[in-house]
């Protein structure tokens, strides 16, 4: 009998208990997460199944030999239904260029549909634009451009043959027009070919601030070597290929003497053991060189032509 007794109890301790009416799923929430795993599979299939459908439609609408710039119009005229059309332009790192001309190398209108924009074309027009270095443009959802621009600095004023344009270092044109406003902020060269050799120059003088403060203009002579002609009108002349070792000659001669504040009309440097000077004279006076300031600035040409860009329909 004891041994009967045992086993009953043993039994009770090893019955798993009975669930209670909290722990138990309702058949609501086994009925919702039913349907999930059944929609889930489903809704990605009919996504799918739309956009299968949509590339379908876009590829039979293709006739043989078009374009892919057609399949992108039709597709823009599509999408444009669904209210994705441009309504903002966003244009960002903007200081010289004329915003008239980056819009018009844009090519976009307001209310286009904004599949049917080519980020590419776009690109390649505004990055011929002369003020322009780099240039990204990119959709920004759900309806703006942005035009991220990398300007060009401008280096230097390049006056030859009567014309003035603003220059880069590496001695290219940048801009015809407003060259005037920049005239109290950049240095000045003059001549043929001094486009190119300025940004030697002007680095040297840079490291001779007493000489560069007084120089308003850069003279290449000959296309050989540079005259610098000061604001006190004098002119001093550098010799070919050993502008530093002139130059070094000159701060000590202004240290020493005051040459610089001297009234003369030409410090000659060209000869390494020799300087020859020459005084202003009362009577020419009248005929010597117009500062920068006074140097004529010629009206701008037109802008540029830019090709129009062809409007998405």
């Amino acid at each position: 009998m004891s041994g009967v007794k045992e086993g009953r109890s043993v039994a009770k301790r090893v019955a798993t208990p009975r669930t209670s009416i909290k722990d138990r799923i309702s058949r609501r929430t086994m009925l919702l997460r039913r349907l999930r795993r059944l929609l889930g599979p489903a809704a990605w299939g009919v996504f799918a199944l739309v956009v299968a459908l949509f590339v379908l439609i876009a590829v039979r609408s293709v006739a043989p030999g078009s374009s892919v710039a057609g399949l992108r119009e039709r597709l823009g005229g599509w999408t444009g239904f669904t209210g994705l059309r441009i309504a903002h332009v966003d244009i960002r790192g903007r200081e010289n260029a004329p915003e008239p001309w980056v819009m018009a190398a844009l090519g976009v209108e307001t209310g286009a549909p904004l599949l049917g924009f080519s980020v590419e074309a776009a690109r390649q027009r505004i990055q011929e634009l002369p003020w322009v270095e780099d240039v990204t443009v990119e959709r920004q959802w759900p309806a703006t451009i942005v035009v991220a621009l990398h300007e060009r600095r401008p280096f230097a004023i390049w006056q030859n043959q009567n014309q003035y344009v603003l220059i880069g270092r590496d001695g290219q044109i940048i801009a015809h027009e407003n060259v005037a406003r920049f005239k109290d902020r950049l240095p000045m060269v003059v001549g043929a070919g001094a486009a190119t050799e300025a940004n030697a120059l002007l680095t040297t003088l840079d490291k001779y601030p007493v000489v560069r403060d007084r120089v308003v203009a850069s003279v290449r002579v000959g296309e050989r070597r540079w005259n610098l002609h000061l604001r006190n009108g004098a002119d001093v002349l550098l010799p070919e290929g050993h502008e530093v070792e002139a130059l070094n000659r000159l701060m000590q001669l202004q240290q020493d003497h005051a040459l610089l504040d001297r009234p003369l009309a030409a410090i000659d440097l060209r000869l390494p053991d020799r300087l020859t000077t020459r005084p202003q004279a009362e009577a020419a006076s009248a005929n010597q060189p117009p500062a920068a300031d006074a140097l004529p600035m010629p009206p701008p040409p037109p802008p540029p032509e830019i090709p129009a860009a062809k409007r998405p329909t």
